[in-house]
């Protein structure tokens, strides 16, 4: 549990470490994906076709 001394927050290292990455982290994977996608998918087909 972080600690509080002269107003600074101290922590362990392991302690620091613990995130709790949350859904906004799957929406951002799954936006950038798709977009990713829709951008090559564009490029192939204004080259490649």
């Amino acid at each position: 549990m972080a600690i509080k001394e002269h107003d600074q927050v101290v922590e362990t290292a392991t302690e620091a470490r613990q995130a709790e990455p949350g859904p906004s982290v799957l929406a951002l994977l799954t936006i950038s994906t798709g977009l990713a996608v829709l951008i090559l998918g564009g490029l192939w087909f204004i080259f490649f076709r």
